[in-house]
């Protein structure tokens, strides 16, 4: 058996403040708390994942090595809705709006941006209607 890299488990997100994030992501998102713990340095952890994902996110808190400085454009995560429409009024009902977007392509699919708390950025994605299309 050779040596490989068989499955994604989580990425990681270091945070200014972890409460602030774990809200943002449950409320905004829709976002589960899988777990949350202290790791062996100290770190304070939260695992985090979508309704239809594996995948988990990190959310990490570690005050000691540093403040969060994200820089623009660096790294973002993407999720899947039905509608960017409905999640734009989702948005608007806790007082947030997409920071760039939506942008529709003719085949139905498109995207757009929300910013979280510490300035990661999130994308969000609306798949084509058609039968067998993507995003």
């Amino acid at each position: 058996m050779k040596t490989i890299a068989r499955k994604l488990l989580h990425t990681r997100y270091r945070l200014n403040d972890l409460e602030k994030s774990v809200d943002f992501y449950k409320r905004v998102l829709g976002l589960q708390e899988v777990r949350r713990h202290k790791s062996p340095r100290g770190s304070e952890l939260v695992f985090m994942k979508a309704p239809e994902s594996e995948e988990l996110i990190e959310l990490c808190y570690f005050p000691s090595s540093g403040p969060v400085q994200v820089q623009p454009d660096l790294t973002h995560l993407a999720f899947e809705v039905d509608s960017l429409d409905e999640f734009g009024k989702h948005l608007a009902s806790v007082g947030l709006k997409f920071s760039d977007g939506p942008t529709l392509k003719a085949d139905g699919s498109g995207f757009a941006f929300i910013d979280a708390p510490e300035g990661y950025e999130i994308e969000i994605m609306q798949r084509s209607k058609q039968s067998g299309a993507g995003y």
